[in-house]
């Protein structure tokens, strides 16, 4: 069989080549995208007088016919027909015959493919957006359960100051709240139209480039063909914003695998997202979150890899571009799946409000409010700091904690100490005395969940108006 292209070589291509150099076997994902381009795009033809009507309306109908086929799964792909472009148009042909090659009138695949990739990425933005709504819907139902729950706060994973459960599950949901307005900001970028750019320079025909996008619920067109055909920057900013919400994702899964240990005991995750050893009975295994936290690095090799491809190459198409769509083939179906199970894992995890209770009255992370309160005594910071930091070294010499000294001990270190040390010294006393708008303290946290509801809310509404503009 002779290529759609080959009428200037005299050779067959060797077959090595052939393997090397087709892309059917990873770019077949985006079938209906290419579909959906080029429906859209004979229909602009016959608009504007390019082609009859009848045979505009010959493909219009040869084309739902191809796509039927192709979810059927009834439509073998072949390797001699290259890439998903060449398959969808000899399937075309085989159809309706050779009126089928005059839907290629006035385009390249240099602007065909770029256009799938911009029509598949913008479905993916839309379902990522609201893949992340619903995590952040489970981290909310998780706060709402804990607005009394205190726990340690941590800074270089060592105790440093309680904190409400609900404020740390509310810290994600705010990382969360940053991924969903950078995909939402992306979208712009992701939903302009490089159709009508041909191979680099444009086309011949009088084709109507901003009627394609209207049909395609684009919001604009390119300016430049060759800007059209060779940008590939929306995909490398919609993997730097997956290797973001990978990044995320990890550090919550680390903190999931650290708070099911037998050292925390903080939580515990349902069985349905856990596995057991083949050898050990005993054992209940984080895999998804460690996987999840594995996965990352995948992720981030894909954002490198594209930076790579694209860094050295000249305007405008070359065949190093073909590299683009693996890893961002990968990079969806990886974030999909973490996202997919992280909202139902986090809304049925179980939290140990007791053992986070008892870790924070075995340490010292009410320290720094002693200091406040010498401070409000009238005692200079830094002086008061030294006190504290002498006290809890008394402390870890007698094997005590701070709630456990006498007033007399107390007065070892300063006068200053009255009864009221004790009132001051309880976990909710110094979870409500951070009252600042962001703090931990109760009202604090409860208004900020209303907030993130507030604007999870104007979430669903922007996933409501987009799902129907990347349709």
């Amino acid at each position: 069989m002779s290529k759609l292209w080959g009428g200037r070589f005299t050779k067959k291509t060797d077959q090595l080549v052939e393997e090397y150099t087709a892309s059917i076997s990873f770019d077949k994902e985006l079938a209906e995208e290419d579909i959906q381009g080029s429906l859209a795009h004979v229909t602009m033809l016959g608009k504007c007088g390019i082609l009859p009507q009848a045979d505009v309306d010959t493909i219009k109908s040869g084309l739902l016919k191809v796509q039927g086929m192709i979810r059927r799964g009834e439509l073998e792909f072949t390797i001699a027909n290259e890439d998903i472009h060449m398959n969808i148009e000899k399937a075309l042909l085989d159809e309706v015959g050779p009126v089928g090659g005059k839907l290629h009138t006035g385009r390249s695949r240099n602007d065909q493919v770029a256009t799938d990739m911009h029509l598949y990425l913008r479905k993916r933005v839309v379902e990522f957006v609201s893949l992340l709504n619903k995590l952040q819907e489970a981290l909310i139902g998780q706060a709402k359960a804990n607005q009394d729950t205190i726990l340690p706060g941590y800074t270089h994973l060592q105790r440093a100051q309680p904190i409400l459960f609900a404020h740390h599950m509310m810290a994600y949901v705010s990382m969360f709240q940053r991924d969903i307005e950078r995909l939402q900001d992306s979208y712009k970028r992701i939903n302009v139209l490089p159709l009508g750019a041909g191979a680099l320079a444009g086309t011949t025909f009088p084709i109507d480039r901003h009627f394609v996008a209207e049909q395609l619920g684009f919001d604009s067109v390119y300016e430049n063909s060759l800007d059209a055909v060779s940008d590939r920057d929306f995909i490398i900013e919609f993997l730097s914003n997956a290797s973001m919400i990978m990044m995320h994702l990890s550090r919550l899964s680390e903190e999931l695998i650290l708070w099911m240990s037998t050292e925390f005991r903080f939580a515990e995750l349902d069985d349905a997202f856990c596995t057991g050893s083949s050898i050990m009975p005993q054992k209940k295994n984080p895999d998804v979150p460690e996987l999840v936290r594995g996965k990352t690095g995948r992720v981030y090799g894909n954002l490198f890899g594209l930076l790579t491809v694209l860094k050295s190459l000249p305007l405008a198409y070359n065949k190093d571009m073909q590299e683009d769509k693996e890893g961002m083939f990968d990079t969806v179906r990886t974030l999909q799946g973490a996202l997919q199970l992280f909202a139902p894992m986090i809304a049925t995890m179980k939290v140990n409000k007791d053992r986070m209770r008892q870790a924070v009255n075995q340490d010292f992370s009410n320290a720094t409010d002693i200091a406040d309160y010498l401070v409000n005594k009238g005692l200079p910071f830094r002086q008061a700091h030294e006190v504290i930091g002498k006290t809890v070294l008394y402390c870890i010499q007698h094997n005590k904690f701070l709630l456990d000294l006498t007033l007399d001990e107390y007065h070892q270190f300063s006068e200053l100490f009255g009864q009221d040390i004790y009132q001051v010294l309880q976990p909710e006393q110094v979870v409500n005395a951070r009252n600042v708008y962001g703090g931990t303290a109760s009202n604090q946290v409860a208004a900020a969940i209303e907030r993130a509801e507030a604007v999870k809310a104007q979430t669903d509404k922007w996933c409501e108006e987009y799902i129907e503009k990347s349709k």
